[in-house]
């Protein structure tokens, strides 16, 4: 995800992630997710709140959520977005694919692939 979203692109987001989730060949909410949102710009406050709106929405969990971030303010932003979901933040989508894919207690001696450390709200798995 690149750039600034405004309320219709959140919107044609949601519609394109929605479209996406009819073609999974997995159980609901069981799919893994990678985003990569280095190139994504620092989002207005409404902006933040639909897709904490957004990524809210249970129907749509993913079972593990990865997030490839440059460290700015973006990557602030979207852990308030993400309010109480597990989920982690890498600079390296590597990392983050790897992590996706491995199984939890994997997951659980690595701790150092975070880039930063979760703040109130957020899970480590």
């Amino acid at each position: 995800m690149t750039g600034m979203f405004g309320p219709q692109d959140a919107a044609a987001f949601v519609e394109a992630r929605n479209a996406a989730h009819l073609q999974l060949a997995c159980p609901p909410n069981a799919h893994l997710t990678l985003n990569d949102i280095r190139g994504m710009k620092i989002q207005s406050q409404e902006t933040v709140a639909e897709f904490r709106r957004v990524l809210a929405d249970p129907k749509y969990y993913s079972r593990k959520l990865a997030f490839v971030v440059a460290p700015s303010l973006t990557a602030r932003q979207l852990e308030r977005a993400l309010d109480a979901r597990d989920a982690r933040f890498f600079a390296d989508p590597d990392q983050a694919f790897a992590w996706l894919t491995r199984d939890r207690s994997a997951v659980a001696r690595e701790p150092d692939a975070l880039v930063s450390k979760p703040q109130a709200g957020l899970r480590v798995a």
